[in-house]
Parts: structure tokens; C-alpha cells; sequence
């Protein structure tokens, strides 16, 4: 399946945005997903222009975390600002995306990003936990490009 538009349902990207929220509903970071069809540059390469497209570098806590997917080329990444970068080991998204790979290999997108999404936010929630103050500063629907 190459084309975004028919890469998820509309059902598998309401079941998205509410794991996004799920997640986000324990921690202060942000978790956006953005799917597009296909990149020539490296997938994080590729990720971190996207990620600062989506404005999501300018957070409070520069603890946004975007999942990137170019469904054509198969490939995915996952990059966090630097608030995050700052403050977790190299390997901090190493489970979030074997979880994913899991899933990814037996063409479960959805659960897929739905695990993936899950496992990011409980490691956000270790760095950055849910705050009586925290406000939701980026949208959780899903980006395409």
C-alpha cells in the first residue's frame, strides 16, 4: 500500500488519535504522527525536517515526539527534541521502535503506530510526567504530506 491517503482507514486513524491521547494524558510531551509516501533523503534526516515543520520544536518543555513514516519506501523514524535528547540514554526510543517493528513486519500498521505511540509516552512519563498546569500544545491528529 503506497498511497497515504489509503494507508489507514478512517476508523485505524480515529484509533491513532486516541492512543495519542491516551498517552499524552500521562505525561507533559507531545506525540505526533506524520505519514507521507515516499522520501529521498535518510527517514530521520527526513523526520526532523518534518518534525520542525510541525512546529513541534517549540514546546514548553521541547519534549515533542514525532513518529515519521514514509509508507512507499517502508521505512519509519522516531525523533524527540531536545529536552528529551538531554535527558535520556542513546537507546531511550530502541523499544518504542522494536515494538513497532513487530507489528509493522505482519502489516499491522495501526497497532503498529497504536504500540508505538504507547510505549513512547510511558517513556515520556519518566522524564516528563503530567502536570496539574500541562496544556495539550500540539494538535494529535495525524499529518500527512
Amino acid at each position: 500500500m503506497s498511497k497515504v491517503e489509503n494507508f489507514l482507514t478512517q476508523e485505524e486513524e480515529q484509533e491513532i488519535v486516541e492512543a495519542i491521547r491516551v498517552a499524552e494524558k500521562n505525561t507533559s510531551g507531545e506525540i505526533r504522527i506524520h505519514i507521507e509516501k515516499s522520501t529521498s533523503k535518510i527517514p530521520y534526516e527526513r523526520a526532523l525536517e518534518v518534525f520542525h515543520e510541525l512546529k513541534m520544536d517549540e514546546t514548553q518543555l521541547q519534549n515533542g515526539v514525532l513518529i515519521y513514516l514514509a509508507v512507499a519506501d517502508k521505512t519509519f523514524a522516531i525523533c524527540g527534541d531536545k529536552g528529551i535528547n538531554d535527558v535520556v540514554p542513546a537507546d531511550f526510543w530502541d523499544c518504542t521502535r522494536d515494538a513497532m517493528v513487530i507489528q509493522f513486519k505482519q502489516n499491522q500498521y495501526k497497532q503498529g503506530l497504536v504500540d508505538g505511540i504507547l510505549k513512547a509516552g510511558e517513556q515520556l512519563k519518566k522524564h516528563f510526567p503530567w502536570a496539574s498546569d500541562d496544556t495539550n500544545e500540539l494538535s494529535n491528529e495525524i499529518s500527512k504530506g
